[in-house]
């Protein structure tokens, strides 16, 4: 690939929008379940019939959460590798600065300016919620707690969106560096070494980070700070809040990490044949 995924912004973000439009039932069903919206719900005890309830009406905020992953990942992802490039151009040879920092800076302005849309569209997943749009749950959310109210959780939402991605794209990275080389016009052999490294930065870039979305999650719902939100949760439930929604977590993130990385992987090779 002579210009490389960092050429191409236009198959990041086709790739971003696929999976966004597979990972918003996922995304909700997940939700859902770590904010403990779940016991009032009649979704079922496993995570596929989770999935199916999620699939039904009524979808809100489908259209602004869509909007926002879409984004929000092709501009972490294309970020990333614009960011290693332009590093490696400039003479940086250390893979924890080249790999590390793009994720690290692009993956935290993306939480800045998603959060008000991230909390609005978690709160109005609530069944109880009287509100039925995006747009409603922030005005809302504005006139109980004015501005701060609409980046409340944003800490939360920093240590845990960060990592994830950060780990996702190192992970990508090393795999891109260390697995066999597929022969040239293999598309099978190509497809498959892409979907080793999708689904490996998927999975690593998901498993530890679920502790941080039960944590933002609780401060969306109760407007607690941090600490009170921790405190709130370890008295409640002890450390076992850390595995609250693991299963639905994995997937929900997992899922369109791997499908975003593959689809760009294949979009790339169809436009640079």
């Amino acid at each position: 690939m002579a210009g490389g995924k960092s050429s191409h912004p236009e198959c990041h973000f086709a790739a971003s929008g696929v999976a966004a439009i597979i990972n918003f039932p996922l995304w909700r069903a997940a939700a859902i379940g770590q904010s403990g919206f779940d016991t009032t719900t009649n979704m079922g005890s496993n995570f596929f019939q989770r999935y199916l309830e999620a699939l039904k009406p009524p979808y809100k905020g489908v259209a602004a959460t869509i909007i926002g992953m879409t984004w929000a990942r092709a501009f972490i992802f294309y970020g990333s590798d614009r960011g290693k490039r332009k590093l490696e151009e400039l003479g940086y040879s250390s893979r924890v600065v080249t790999v590390a920092v793009p994720p690290l800076v692009f993956s935290t302005v993306v939480q800045l300016i998603n959060m008000p849309i991230i909390r609005a569209s978690i709160t109005i997943q609530n069944p109880d919620s009287k509100f039925s749009s995006v747009r409603e749950s922030l005005a809302a959310i504005y006139r109980k707690g004015g501005v701060g109210a609409l980046w409340h959780g944003t800490s939360a939402g920093v240590m845990k969106t960060v990592p994830k991605y950060c780990v996702a794209v190192s992970v990508k990275d090393y795999m891109e560096r260390n697995l066999a080389p597929a022969d040239h016009g293999d598309r099978w052999g190509t497809l498959w070494r892409s979907a080793q490294k999708s689904v490996a930065a998927g999975v690593a870039g998901a498993a530890l980070t679920n502790p941080l979305d039960v944590l933002r999650n609780e401060m969306f719902k109760t407007d607690l700070g941090v600490r009170d939100a921790l405190a709130k949760l370890r008295r409640e439930e002890g450390s076992g809040f850390a595995v609250r929604g693991m299963s639905k977590n994995l997937v929900a993130v997992a899922i369109p990490i791997t499908v975003t990385i593959f689809v760009t992987d294949v979009l790339v090779r169809a436009v640079e044949e």
